[in-house]
């Protein structure tokens, strides 16, 4: 039939009889017969001209291809009614050409669209409308047929490799003897076939599972969808956080600190699955253009080291993202680059691992959980692996909210030596009034750079509800210091540094700690990880608010410590509090790890004078470093008192931790025994920059908040009663406030005693 379809305008039914009596369907690629006597049937005018416009807008929707000349009907009908005028209604070649070239350019054309382009081609906007769909429905079909052709062809191609690798195996002959080779005595090419073959079966499921949707088939039986990942632990050892085990449960999903908020979340469905699978591969080819592109995406930050995503030009450029932003959101997007001592693989190890993660990061995650690993990734090592978690981020201070997110993580490999790791979030399946923070595409790229050195590139692009931040914090926050890029990547870089020490042999000859320097490190690293796990607005954490002066307000929360070998029994009372001083981080952590100072401040200390008596650096900085030092106080009874004391610096964050430790404990660790059962109660300083231009380029700020000072939580740690069951006084809850007061105005005291 010519281009378009010939409907006579004639009454019909929707059945269709030729002449030979069979039936015709609307669209076969038969002749197609288009009127039936109306038998019997009285029809009013106005019902005959709604019939014959319903025919005629049906004809218009059908493309040159589908339409066929009209048969036999065309007589019967003439026969039957002589009298009445055949009318034809088709679309000419022009109308055709003319709509096929629209649709290229625009597949979806809106009313107006379609109005303008019917009137230019003398028809009916249904007509038009219809013409697109079937168009549509056209290229769709042929899509999918061609997308199932070309799978279908790769399974039989893996199929055929997998058949002739099961022949090669059947028909394995000893190099020796020339007959079947025994069962337990495999040779090197029978083993690499049969890896090679695992490998293959691993990159069907993957393919299948990201290509679901497309060939109509369900993802299940994946068996990898239920594989544990294995743990691997860090040099240093984990220790205990926030007085929570870091064990894994029999059977359960890793965890870290995570506790009954994060547990709501439960594993995603099957059908869930696909969609996450493809949300990841999108979000992994976000994360690497926007680790690559320049100008106009990233412009340079105001501290000239980090970059700012333009927002106007992201959603130019990334159309399809994870949505619109919530309503009350705001956007922190930022990205900055480093190179670490440490080798890309390991990086990938501890990207991948929940528990080395939040170790790395622990002044920064919370709590963190994977709740199932969708792929544990192939040939050995974690490219393809994919992995469902949900994590708390937190600032070292009470007054932030800490920030949760359920998102998936994948890792990919991109050519040799070059990773990516990216964090997507899912609260689009399952959404959650609780979560006040989305995060779109974030993660790193990794190079490999010579001497076992890695280029790290970090994208940070969170959307977060932040109206619950005090307003000390607030420029801290918005300025992206507080969870940014550069946050991320400082830390990084620091705890680099860290594990290179651990590693090494050398030692600054200011004291010796001899063969228990490794066990000396593994219990300062408990330490850290105990006070920054205490000191946050954690939702494990219920702070009271004790009365003050507002922002220097002291908040006191309780915990029971119960059959914990590294914390002591009974019940311990922690208090925080944070406030401004109008000096630049720097000087205000020199000044408090200095032991020649430490009486300035120190109220425990009473006056007495303190001496380093072994020092282990473990960093570029001066101030990174673990000490331990002697009180030699004029009081007889706390002659023998020591403390184990980290100090650590970067260019977003310093923290002073120390906890006084029992003579006999320390000298076990230092001898090399188990630091895991010297009982610790943590206290310190957090230090951070107040958002400003001027705190972060190092400068002696003074005056006004944002002049380039400091934002300092104060935390303490006491064991107010041996006795877990013991009710706490409110004479302790008075002696800590009292404790913490004090010690705040002898630092500010001290402190502007020294500013010019």
């Amino acid at each position: 039939m010519p281009a378009g379809m010939m409907i006579p305008a004639r009454n019909t039914a929707s059945s269709m009889i030729g002449r030979n009596g069979n039936v015709g369907i609307f669209g076969s690629p038969a002749s197609l017969v288009l009127g039936q006597e109306l038998q019997g049937i009285e029809m009013g005018e106005n019902e005959y001209g709604r019939m014959r416009e319903t025919e005629e807008f049906e004809s218009g929707t059908k493309s040159s291809s589908e339409n066929h000349e009209v048969g036999s009907g065309d007589d019967q009908l003439n026969n039957q009614r002589p009298n009445k005028k055949k009318r034809y209604h088709r679309h000419t070649q022009h109308q055709i050409q003319q709509m096929e070239a629209f649709f290229k350019e625009c597949p979806h054309p809106d009313d107006k669209q379609r109005k303008e382009l019917s009137r230019e081609l003398n028809l009916e906007p249904l007509q038009v409308k219809f013409w697109f769909q079937n168009k549509r429905t056209q290229m769709k079909t042929h899509h999918e047929r061609h997308e199932n052709t070309q799978l279908r062809t790769e399974n039989e191609k893996l199929r055929a490799d997998n058949m002739r690798y099961r022949e090669a195996l059947s028909n394995a002959t000893c190099p020796n003897c020339g007959g079947p080779t025994a069962i337990g005595e495999m040779s090197f090419d029978e083993h690499h076939l049969r890896l090679e073959n695992a490998r293959l079966r691993e990159e069907i499921d993957r393919i299948s599972a990201i290509a679901a949707k497309y060939v109509g088939k369900p993802v299940s039986n994946y068996p990898l969808l239920s594989t544990p990942i294995p743990s691997r632990p860090l040099e240093i050892g984990m220790g205990s956080y926030g007085g929570h085990d870091l064990g894994l449960g029999p059977g359960g999903g890793d965890m870290f600190g995570a506790a009954d908020l994060l547990r709501t979340i439960s594993a995603p469905s099957e059908a869930d699955k696909p969609v996450i699978i493809e949300l990841a591969v999108a979000a992994m080819e976000e994360l690497v253009r926007m680790a690559q592109m320049g100008e106009p995406l990233w412009m340079t930050g105001v501290d000239g080291s980090t970059n700012e995503l333009n927002e106007e030009e992201y959603v130019r450029s990334f159309p399809r993202g994870i949505g619109p932003k919530p309503s009350g959101f705001s956007c922190e997007a930022s990205r900055a680059t480093a190179v670490v001592i440490m080798n890309h693989i390991s990086l990938v190890e501890m990207l991948m691992d929940v528990n080395q993660w939040s170790t790395i990061f622990t002044g920064i995650v919370s709590r963190a959980m994977t709740l199932e690993v969708l792929s544990t990734g192939v040939a050995g090592n974690y490219n393809g692996a994919l992995q469902v978690m949900t994590s708390e981020l937190q600032v070292p201070s009470p007054l932030v909210p800490t920030r949760e997110s359920y998102f998936v993580r994948y890792c990919k490999q991109h050519g040799e030596g070059t990773w990516a790791v990216v964090d997507v979030s899912l609260d689009n399946l399952r959404p959650a009034p609780a979560l006040r923070c989305r995060r779109r595409p974030s993660g790193c790229l990794i190079q490999e750079m010579p001497n076992g050195y890695s280029k790290v590139t970090w994208v940070e692009h969170v959307e977060v509800d932040d109206r619950g931040v005090h307003s000390l914090y607030n420029q801290l926050v918005s300025s992206g210091h507080a969870f940014g890029a550069k946050r991320w990547i400082a830390t990084l870089d620091r705890q680099c540094e860290r594990l290179a020490s651990a590693m090494a042999t050398s030692i600054i000859p200011n004291g010796d700690a001899g063969e228990g320097r490794k066990s000396m490190l593994k219990l300062a690293e408990r330490m850290v990880m105990s006070f920054c796990g205490g000191v946050s607005a954690s939702t494990t954490h219920t702070w009271t608010t004790l009365s003050g002066t507002g922002a220097d307000d002291v908040r006191v929360m309780t915990r029971k410590s119960v059959d914990d070998p590294g914390r002591p029994s009974g019940i311990v009372l922690s208090a925080a509090t944070s406030f401004w001083l109008p000096l630049p981080p720097n000087r205000v952590f020199h000044f408090l790890r200095d032991e020649n100072s430490r009486n300035e401040w120190d109220i425990l200390s009473n006056g007495g004078v303190v001496q380093e008596m072994a020092h282990i650096a473990n960093g570029r900085d001066t101030g990174n470093c673990v000490s331990l030092l002697r009180v030699n106080s004029a009081n007889s009874s706390q002659s023998n008192m020591l403390i184990l004391q980290e100090s650590s610096t970067d260019q977003t964050a310093s923290f002073v931790i120390y906890a006084p430790v029992d003579i006999v404990s320390i000298n076990v660790v230092l001898n090399g025994g188990d630091p895991d059962y010297v009982a610790l109660l943590p206290s310190g300083f957090a230090i951070l920059p107040d958002g400003s231009t001027a705190s972060s380029g190092g400068a002696n700020g003074a005056g006004e908040h944002g002049s380039g000072g400091s934002l300092l939580t104060v935390a303490f740690q006491i064991l107010v009663d041996s006795v877990p069951t013991a009710k706490l006084s409110l004479g302790s809850v008075a002696t800590v406030n009292n404790l913490i007061a004090c010690t705040v105005e002898r630092i500010k005291a001290s402190l502007s005693c020294d500013n010019p």
